[in-house]
């Protein structure tokens, strides 16, 4: 604390003495700047959208009412042309990239600052490819320019860095609440995703940012939430099987989805193309499709809405969701700025669509109308994708607000979020990859002996060998100490490089001499297969030098090769640091 309080601003110090508030009170008011920048940059980016819309085509609203109206090959054109654009604005992007860029790794890994200009190149390519159609969520540029205002506050006031992470967390959180209308879901995607954690420290003041977002965003006129949630019908007891094999299918499918957005990107790197054209024909081949369906355009609210709200023919439900997927993975593939959080609901609520259909027709007087299916398929499938179940749970709570979706929910959550992680290990993204990465070496190195960092010694001789091999074996290798063997290759000891050379500095006579003559027993520690990394380490800190002979156990002291302390250190720090 008393680092933290050198480091504020002298006006913040005598705040806290007047009032008494220590470190984590101040967050909680500083939490609210972040919710009020993170409300207006959403709103700006939203803002603009409207803007490159009626630039380019006279009209607002919804992406797929304004292809409708746009001849088929304006609609191919449209997204080519803006990828284009996209792709030149993102090369200008990277020129010259900043570390930490992205806000998930500027609270994870980095100090909490965002880069200013990359950023905003970034969010002006997003802008384009989303305001010319690109089938992407806008709600990654919201999110990171709501980052970007945290991080640009809390560097105003000379935050440290331990707190300017957490005030960056606050804005993304906050970028979140303001554009799904879901303030509880967007602390909780940060405190999941993004801190790893759910500690009520940092939870705090990412609840205080996201709730003061989303009344922001309430009270701002036209306001109205992103989707229309039909009332939940009541589930019967014998209901909730099917939302568990709704669970199930969204875990199965759930990694193919990512599965493929990967692919797409392999494929498109492997074409060696400069980043406009990569867009451009990404653009392009998305508008091919939208040729055909103008509803593959933008990110889908519209679409979903209508599912929700009207009759489909599973026919169509099943055309739109394989030309979703595709226009998506065309997009994103190509390296296009923006999200997939959207287009993932998109993908849930058609399935949950289909499979409340086929479950209507099985069973037309026990099961609920589709749209109950679309609702928690949506959770479901974002539940996978993310590897965040809380999240996606509550996500689609808040956006219903009633209490009968909340049991069906839970277990669709659940069970995909389990299914899709014994089947897929992938997750949208990479921070959360990173970190089961992490966790799994921390386990790995939790359960790590001595006997996973022995190496071979070279410098190994028999009790009978010559002093002139000993000699030779010092001038071939720069080491202090050689192990000696007997003949069943049991340690018994070591010669030391000080004692041979003071018998040719004495000129002394050394025929006949062997390293029984030199050798002492019990001079080093030496270290067991079965120590744990924590008893090596303590026997390191009494030894000077860089390695320790490696044994079987002290009742067969078979020489198994040495442990270097550099391998041991490395090993054991980074576990330290992982469990801190």
């Amino acid at each position: 604390m008393a680092e933290l309080l050198l480091s504020a601003s002298p006006w913040r110090r005598r705040l806290r003495r007047i009032f008494g508030f220590s470190g984590h009170h101040v967050m909680l008011l500083w939490a609210v700047g972040a919710g009020l920048l993170g409300a207006l940059a959403t709103v700006f980016f939203r803002e603009c959208i409207k803007w490159l819309q009626l630039l380019l085509s006279g009209q607002s609203g919804s992406f797929v009412a304004i292809a409708h109206s746009l001849p088929w090959w304006e609609r191919m054109l449209m997204p080519a042309c803006g990828g284009l654009v996209a792709g030149a604005l993102l090369w200008v992007a990277r020129r010259g990239a900043a570390p930490n860029a992205d806000y998930m790794e500027a609270v994870s890994i980095g100090d909490g600052r965002i880069p200013v200009r990359q950023t905003l190149w970034r969010s002006l390519s997003s802008l384009v490819t989303i305001g010319t159609g690109g089938s992407i969520g806008r709600e990654g540029s919201m999110v990171q320019l709501a980052a970007l205002g945290a991080s640009l506050l809390g560097r105003a006031t000379r935050f440290p860095a331990v707190r300017l992470r957490l005030l960056v967390a606050c804005g993304a959180a906050a970028g979140i609440a303001a554009a799904y209308n879901a303030p509880i879901a967007g602390a909780f995607f940060v405190s999941e995703i993004v801190l790893g954690a759910i500690v009520m420290k940092n939870f705090g003041p990412v609840v205080v940012a996201s709730v003061v977002a989303n009344i922001a965003m309430r009270s701002l006129p036209g306001y109205k939430p992103v989707f229309e949630m039909p009332a939940f019908p009541d589930i019967a007891g014998a209901e909730v099987l099917p939302f568990v094999l709704l669970g199930l299918l969204a875990g199965v499918l759930a990694p193919q989805f990512l599965r493929l957005l990967q692919l797409s990107r392999q494929c498109f790197q492997k074409t060696a193309l400069p980043l406009p054209l990569r867009l451009g024909l990404g653009g392009l081949l998305m508008g091919l499709i939208s040729a055909v369906s103008p509803d593959v355009w933008g990110n889908g609210y519209s679409v979903v809405n209508s599912f929700l709200h009207t009759d489909w023919l599973w026919t169509s439900v099943l055309v739109i969701v394989l030309l979703k997927v595709a226009a998506t993975a065309l997009i994103v593939g190509s390296s296009a700025v923006g999200g997939i959080f959207t287009p993932t609901l998109f993908v849930g609520a058609a399935l949950g669509l289909l499979f409340g259909q086929a479950a209507n027709a099985l069973l037309p007087f026990a099961t609920s109308a589709p749209f109950a299916y679309a609702m928690v398929g949506m959770g479901a499938f974002l539940s996978a994708t993310t590897s965040a179940p809380l999240m996606a749970m509550l996500m689609i709570f808040e956006m219903t607000l009633s209490h009968q979706a909340l049991l069906p929910l839970m277990l669709s959550c659940v069970v995909a979020y389990f299914t899709a992680g014994s089947i897929g290990g992938l997750s949208m993204y990479d921070i959360t990859q990173r970190r089961q990465r992490d966790e799994e070496a921390r386990l790995a190195l939790r359960g790590s002996h001595m006997s996973d960092l022995i190496r071979p010694a070279e410098t190994v001789l028999a009790i009978d060998a010559a002093f002139s091999e000993m000699s030779a074996m010092f001038l071939q290798h720069s080491v202090k100490y050689i192990y000696i063997v007997d003949a069943r290759n049991y340690y018994c000891g070591v010669v030391s490089f000080q004692d041979v050379t003071s018998s040719l500095l004495d000129k002394k006579e050394t025929t006949g001499e062997t390293a029984l003559d030199y050798l002492r027993r019990d001079f080093l520690h030496v270290v067991t297969a079965d120590m744990s990394l924590k008893e090596g380490l303590q026997l390191f800190l009494d030894h000077q030098g860089e390695r320790l002979p490696a044994i079987q156990s002290v009742e067969q002291p078979l020489l198994l090769g040495a442990v270097f302390k550099t391998s041991l250190l490395d090993a054991y720090f980074r576990l330290d640091r992982d469990e801190q």
